[in-house]
């Protein structure tokens, strides 16, 4: 069994907190941050296992952008 480490980032939205892992792609939510770690852990873990190309994956980067609006 292999193990790596992901970046999750958590927001909230209306009622619901929403966990996306930025390297894979994964999203999931939940009502607290916690269920919504733990079911993108799950979804990441299950996309991992089905994908035939998971030890592919090329690494996402977060990065913040400065945006001019009216």
């Amino acid at each position: 069994m292999k193990t790596k480490t992901f970046t999750a980032i958590v927001y909230q939205e209306d009622d619901m907190y929403v966990a996306e892992c930025t390297e894979v792609g994964t999203v999931d939510q939940g009502a607290t941050i916690e269920e919504a770690v733990a079911n993108l852990k799950e979804a990441t873990r299950l996309y991992l296992e089905e994908c035939p190309l998971a030890d592919e994956i090329t690494p996402r980067f977060v990065t913040n952008i400065e945006v001019s609006y009216a």
